[in-house]
Order: C-alpha cells, then sequence, then structure tokens
C-alpha cells in the first residue's frame, strides 16, 4: 500500500514551488530527489552531522529530520538560494575560498547555511566563540574547524564595513 501524496506549496529560494510528496518524505528527500537540489548533503540521516542544514524562514532547520509537510506555506533556503540571494558568490562563500575553509566540501553546505543565519540575527563583528556555538551540530572531519571560523569570522567583518 503507497502513502497518499499531497501537493506541498511552499518557497524554495525565493521560488514559489509545489511539488506532490508523500507525507513520510523529509524535506532532505524532496529537495535532493524532487527538487534536485543536492546542495544539502544527505550525511547521517539522525540529525547528528549538521551537513543537511537549511533555513526554514531564516532559522537553520536539519532537512534530515524535517518532515517535507512541516515546510507546508513557509521559505526553504538551501545553500544553492544562498549564492542567488547574494546576488552571486556569498561573502562567506568568499571567505571560504579565501581562507581554505572546505577540503572535501561535504559538511561545508550545512555549516554556510548555520553561518549564515547566525551572522543575520546577531549583530556583526562575530567572535570565534559565537560562531563555535552556532556550528556546534555541523561536525567537518577535514578542517579542524579553525579555517571554518576563521572563515565566518572574516566574512561578518567584511559584512559590517559601510
Amino acid at each position: 500500500m503507497t502513502a497518499p501524496v499531497r501537493l506541498l506549496q511552499c518557497t524554495v529560494n525565493g521560488r514559489a514551488t509545489a511539488v506532490a510528496v508523500a507525507p513520510h518524505r523529509t524535506l532532505l528527500e524532496v529537495l535532493r530527489y524532487q527538487l534536485d537540489l543536492i546542495g544539502s548533503k544527505q550525511g547521517c540521516d539522525k540529525g547528528d552531522c549538521g551537513a543537511c542544514t537549511v533555513q526554514v524562514d531564516g532559522v537553520p532547520k536539519l532537512a534530515c529530520l524535517t518532515l517535507a509537510v512541516a515546510v507546508e506555506g513557509r521559505e526553504v533556503t538551501t545553500v544553492e538560494g544562498l549564492g542567488e540571494r547574494a546576488g552571486g558568490c556569498h561573502p562567506l562563500q568568499d571567505a571560504f575560498d579565501r581562507h581554505d575553509a572546505a577540503q572535501c566540501g561535504f559538511c561545508t553546505p550545512g555549516i554556510l547555511m548555520a553561518a549564515d543565519a547566525l551572522l543575520r540575527r546577531v549583530q556583526r563583528p562575530v567572535t570565534p566563540d559565537e560562531v563555535r556555538a552556532a556550528l556546534a551540530g555541523n561536525l567537518c572531519r577535514c578542517t579542524g574547524y579553525t579555517k571554518i571560523i576563521d572563515a565566518v569570522v572574516d566574512a561578518s567583518r567584511r559584512l559590517s564595513q559601510p
């Protein structure tokens, strides 16, 4: 017996979106496998790694633990939308590049989304401790976090300049 599908209407990366989803599908599954937005990574599928972090109404959410139907009528932003919102390369993406903050890149989309939410909710520039707290749910096995924290602090400084 197949689960009934329903039409999910929400905004994804600034675009009105309507997609048929089964009620048990996660937001991550819908984004990656139905909408072809593969920037959000499918890591642990348990909410432990943060690789699937997106923003729902500007708040970081783990897409692997969020049912797609829970975003009905809401605004979802993925890492693809981060650059679009900035009109090209987002200052965080630029800072990650300049600081070599991404090695394999698997964790990077989730970290960028969590860092962007931090930079939009607190007064800039941010401190390394604020960055560490905001990224506590995002695991990286390659960089040791120093370059990531430096990149976020640098981006916050650049965004604070007039």
